[in-house]
C-alpha cells in the first residue's frame, strides 16, 4: 500500500501554529495528543525556519510530518530570517501577523496536493485563532476548520469580544461592559494593552485581529487549552458567545509537566540548570519567588529598580529571570546600571538572590518543592505550568489577553494577586515588598492561594487523568474530538 493509500484509510489533519513559540509548542503537544489516539497522518505546516525549530524538538521516532510554507521575511518589512515573534519588539509584532496572510496561498496549494494525492480533502484543518484565513482554505477544498486558541476560556473571550466590539469606545467610563460577559462584569481601561486603548478599527493591530477573529467565528468548532473544573465559568461563556462545540482539552502542556518530571524546553538556559537546582535545593519549602516575564515581555528600567528594591526589602529568596528593559534590546547586554548600586553581587554574595540572564528552565524552577510563588506576566503557558506544579501567582500582566487571565486568576480563581500592569505603570518597591508578604504570608491569604493552587493543580490531574478505571474531562473531550473529526469523512 503507498502513502497516500495509507493516509486515505485513515485520514489526514493539517494543524497550523501561529509563529510564536508561546503557539507552536502547544499546537505541537496537541498534534501528539490526537496522534495517541488515533491513526490519523498528521501535517504541520508553517515557515521554514520555525519548521526548523519543530524538527529540532520532535524525536527522530515522531510520525507527525512538517510541511514548510514559503515566506520571505524582507519582503514583508521585517528583519532578515525573522519568522517568529521570539526576537521581534512588540511594536513590530504587528508587521509578523500582517505577514502571515501571505501563507493563505501557500496552505491553499498545500492542501490541494494532499487532496490530489489521497483522492480526498484531509478530515480538517486546525488553525490558530490568529491563522483565521485557514477558513477560507477548507471551505473552498470541501473540509472543515477548527480553531485552536492557545489561551484559556475567560482571557480567549475577553480578547475576542474586546477587538471585536471595542468596548472602551463606546463610553467615557474607565469601566465598561463586555459582550459575552454578565452585565454585573466590568473591565477596566487599564487592562487593556495600549494598542487597544488606541485602537478605533482603522489603526494596524484592528486591520488584522478584527477580520481573523470574524473568520475564527465561522470555524466548525473550537480547541481550548483548558479544563471544565478549572474554567467553568469562562467555557460556559466562550461556549454561549461562540455557538458552535468547544473541546477543553487542557492543560496542553509539554509532556510529563503534570506528573512533575523535569522537561528540557528547546533553548539554552542563561545558566546552567545544575546551578539553578543546587541553589533551590538550600532553600525551605515554599520560601522562593519565581520571577519571570516570559520570552517576550520586559519591563521597564523605572520598574526594574523599584522591583529589586522591594525583592531586598522583603528579605525573601528569588529566582529572577532578567532581560534588558523595554526600551531596549531585549536579547542585548545586560548592564548593572539597570539595577540598584552592587544588587546583584548582594544577592550573590548572601545567597539571597539568583539572577538568571535572557532564560531560565521554568519548569523545573516552578516544580521545586522550594518555589512557593510566581510573579509572572501571566501568559496562559506560563499561568498553567504555575498552577500545575500548585504554585500561586502574583500577576504583572504586560500584553495580549494577559490582564483578562489575571482578573480571572484573582476573581474566580483565588490563586493570585496583582501587583501592576502594563510597562506603562509606575510602582515602588514598598509596594512590591508589601505583595510578596501576602503571597509568601502562611497564615492568612497567602495560605489560602496557595490551598487553592493546590485544589486547581489537582482538578487538572484529575482533568488529564486516563487509566482503565476513570477518564479525566479533558480526555472525554480529546475522545470526543477525534470522534468529531473522524465522523467529517461522512460529510
Amino acid at each position: 500500500m503507498s502513502m497516500a493509500d495509507a493516509a486515505t484509510k485513515r485520514g489526514h489533519i493539517v494543524m497550523i501554529p501561529c509563529m510564536a513559540h508561546g503557539h507552536i509548542i502547544p499546537f505541537l503537544a496537541l498534534a501528539r495528543l490526537i496522534q495517541q489516539r488515533t491513526n490519523f497522518t498528521i501535517t504541520t505546516a508553517n515557515t521554514p525556519l520555525n519548521i526548523q525549530y519543530l524538527r529540532s524538538a520532535l524525536s527522530s521516532s515522531s510520525q507527525i510530518r512538517l510541511a514548510e510554507l514559503p515566506f520571505d521575511a524582507i519582503q514583508h518589512g521585517l528583519p532578515p530570517n525573522i519568522e517568529n515573534s521570539e526576537n521581534l519588539p512588540l511594536a513590530r509584532i504587528i508587521h509578523l501577523f500582517h505577514s502571515s496572510l501571505s501563507l493563505e496561498a501557500p496552505l491553499h496549494s498545500l492542501v490541494s496536493q494532499i487532496t490530489q494525492e489521497e483522492g480526498q480533502p484531509p478530515l480538517c484543518i486546525i488553525s490558530d485563532l490568529f491563522l483565521s484565513w485557514a477558513n477560507n482554505v477548507a471551505k473552498s477544498l470541501g473540509t472543515r476548520n477548527l480553531t485552536f486558541t492557545t489561551g484559556g476560556a475567560y482571557g480567549t473571550l475577553a480578547y475576542i469580544s474586546m477587538w471585536s466590539n471595542l468596548p472602551q469606545r463606546k463610553t467615557d467610563s474607565d469601566e465598561f461592559w463586555v459582550p459575552g460577559f454578565p452585565q454585573n462584569f466590568r473591565f477596566h481601561r487599564t487592562q487593556l494593552h495600549r494598542y487597544l486603548r488606541a485602537a478605533d478599527g482603522t489603526d494596524e493591530w484592528s486591520r488584522f485581529l478584527i477580520p481573523q477573529i470574524a473568520l475564527s467565528m465561522e470555524s466548525d468548532g473550537w480547541i481550548c487549552n483548558t479544563a471544565e473544573e478549572i474554567e467553568p465559568l469562562g467555557l460556559q461563556l466562550l461556549r454561549k458567545y461562540l455557538g458552535v462545540p468547544v473541546w477543553s482539552v487542557g492543560p496542553v502542556l509539554p509532556p510529563d509537566t503534570l506528573r512533575g518530571s523535569k522537561h528540557r524546553a528547546g533553548k539554552e538556559p542563561g545558566m546552567a540548570l545544575e546551578v539553578c537546582m543546587e541553589w533551590l535545593d538550600l532553600k525551605d519549602e515554599n520560601s522562593v519567588v519565581y520571577i519571570s516575564f516570559g520570552s517576550q515581555n520586559t519591563i521597564s528600567a523605572s520598574q526594574m529598580m523599584a522591583l529589586a528594591e522591594g525583592l531586598e526589602e522583603s528579605g525573601r529568596s528569588f529566582i529572577w529571570v532578567i532581560r534588558p528593559p523595554f526600551g531596549v534590546d531585549m536579547n542585548g547586554e545586560f548592564r548593572e546600571e539597570w539595577l540598584p548600586t552592587g544588587f546583584e553581587k548582594r544577592m550573590k554574595d548572601t545567597k539571597r538572590g539568583l539572577l538568571v540572564h535572557k532564560w531560565g528552565p521554568q519548569l523545573e524552577i516552578l516544580s521545586h518543592r522550594s518555589t512557593g510563588a510566581f510573579l509572572s506576566h501571566c501568559g496562559w503557558n506560563s499561568v498553567l505550568e504555575s498552577l500545575s506544579n500548585g504554585v500561586p501567582i502574583i500577576g504583572w500582566p504586560l500584553a495580549a489577553e494577559q490582564a483578562y487571565n489575571v482578573k480571572m486568576l484573582v476573581e474566580e480563581m483565588g490563586v493570585a494577586v496583582e501587583l501592576t500592569r502594563t510597562v506603562e505603570s509606575v510602582i515602588s518597591g514598598e509596594q512590591v515588598r508589601k505583595i510578596i508578604e501576602i503571597v509568601m504570608d502562611r497564615q492568612g491569604k497567602g495560605k489560602e492561594m496557595k490551598e487553592k493552587a493546590n485544589e486547581v493543580a489537582a482538578h487538572m490531574r484529575n482533568a488529564t487523568k486516563e487509566n482503565d478505571q476513570e477518564k479525566g474531562s479533558s480526555v472525554r473531550a480529546m475522545d470526543d474530538l477525534v470522534r468529531n473529526i473522524f465522523s467529517s469523512k461522512a460529510l
